[in-house]
């Protein structure tokens, strides 16, 4: 287990239309957005007031066929050594670690289970904390596990994650709380539903009325899959799908 657990470090959204993906969560989320001339590619960077929070890219050729998703960096102090534990611990490597040229080198790997994220050993420093909840940066990281005890083992031992309270959601089963160091978790992870086809990382956007918010899905073309619904600590939460069938979540409380 590493002495210092990794954390979540950026976002990425690979989609089938990135104007409108751009426009759309301007609006419900409230981000503005500067490009990025990257080598042979357009990306978007989303930014909650001045700083930088997530990208938006279409989906590369070599990915063809992948359906629009949100995608999270975990960072890694030697992202090649990362690449190869994940190997060695039983997950897969999408993509070798690669450089992008000034930002820093990465790999696409999944968990034992199926799961996708990325792996990053950034150039230069990353940006100060922020107080949870505030709006526009990632509040929430949840893991629907094909089963959460095994997938915990594989985090904890890959990046140093604890446990912290557990839920029990009754039939559900239970929703266990995690950190990435600091004093308050930073996620959940629980067994998903049958219905469910495969384990996947949902992320969640602060915003500061989730009743607008969740409005303003549906009002450019979104859908809500569930809520506004409280969650335990007085927070609401809804899940949603963009306009191009992306999957997000937002957190935040009723105005």
């Amino acid at each position: 287990m590493p002495a210092n657990p990794s954390k979540f470090v950026w976002y990425e959204l690979m989609t089938s239309d990135v104007d409108a993906a751009e426009a759309f969560y301007k609006s419900v989320v409230g981000w503005n957005s500067e490009p990025w001339d990257g080598p042979d590619m357009r990306y978007i960077i989303m930014k909650a007031g001045e700083t930088a929070v997530a990208g938006m890219m279409a989906t590369p050729k070599e990915a063809e066929g992948m359906k629009p998703a949100w995608l999270g960096y975990i960072h890694a102090e030697d992202v090649d050594a990362a690449t190869s534990n994940v190997r060695s611990g039983g997950g897969d490597v999408v993509r070798a670690p690669e450089d992008i040229p000034d930002v820093g080198r990465f790999s696409v790997v999944t968990d034992p289970q199926g799961a996708v994220f990325m792996m990053i050993t950034p150039k230069g420093e990353g940006g100060a904390p922020v107080a949870p909840m505030t709006p526009g940066h990632i509040g929430w990281h949840e893991l629907m596990a094909t089963e959460w005890e095994t997938a915990f083992y594989f985090y904890s031992n890959q990046f140093g994650w604890t446990k912290d309270e557990p839920i029990d959601l009754g039939p559900m089963g239970i929703y266990q709380l995690f950190r990435t160091g600091g004093d308050v978790p930073v996620g959940g992870m629980m067994t998903k539903p049958p219905q469910i086809e495969a384990p996947y990382w949902l992320f969640y956007f602060n915003v500061e009325d989730i009743d607008g918010a969740t409005q303003r899905v549906l009002e450019n073309k979104g859908q809500v899959v569930m809520g506004p619904m409280q969650v335990p600590g007085g927070s609401r939460v809804s899940q949603c799908i963009d306009p191009q069938g992306a999957l997000f979540a937002l957190v935040g409380t009723r105005k």
